[in-house]
């Protein structure tokens, strides 16, 4: 599991680059919402997925039907992920297309979440068999990864918050971006 968790550090470092270098500074994605309104939806439901992530799985043991959930999560943040290649190649047409170093990076994002998986999913099946139970069991990590993965929890989460509400159109969340008009696919 511990390597599960580096290898998640890791994504969270890519994706906090894809994050803050592709979609904010290159695109600026909430300021050309409501043309940008689906890809900000499934980027707001794949951040909350990876908060979660972040969060727990240093801490917490998800047992029993508890591993059966969190299997879920991981397969919904798949799907979304999976969806999100799509709808960016429509929502980033009118902006341009998608840069090729994005691409590139999303590649490597993917290869990396199938390691993670590859150390995550075996203890998985043994969480499944034993009693169901949300236990509070702080794996055995380095503080600073242990830090890390909470400080990558908080800021996912954030990201979220703001490409949710820049989607919803809340006043102000395309800041520091100017708004722009709306260009259509």
């Amino acid at each position: 599991m511990s390597t599960a968790l580096w290898l998640l550090a890791l994504q969270g470092v890519l994706g906090a680059f894809d994050t803050l270098y592709y979609h904010e500074w290159k695109a600026r994605l909430p300021a050309h919402v409501p043309g940008t309104r689906p890809e900000l939806l499934l980027h707001a439901a794949r951040d909350f997925f990876y908060a979660l992530l972040f969060g727990t799985l240093p801490w917490l043991a998800w047992r029993g039907l508890w591993a059966a959930v969190l299997a879920l999560i991981i397969a919904a943040e798949i799907l979304i992920t999976l969806a999100d290649f799509v709808v960016e190649d429509r929502v980033r047409r009118p902006l341009g297309g998608i840069l090729p170093g994005e691409r590139c990076t999303h590649a490597v994002m993917g290869i990396l979440y199938g390691a993670v998986l590859a150390h995550l999913l075996p203890a998985l099946l043994d969480a499944w068999h034993l009693p169901t139970q949300l236990a509070f069991a702080p794996l055995p990590l380095p503080e600073p990864l242990r830090a890390l993965l909470g400080l990558m929890a908080v800021g996912v989460f954030g990201s979220g918050v703001r490409d949710l509400a820049a989607a919803l159109g809340v006043p102000g969340s395309h800041w520091p971006w100017p708004a722009q008009p709306e260009v259509r696919p």
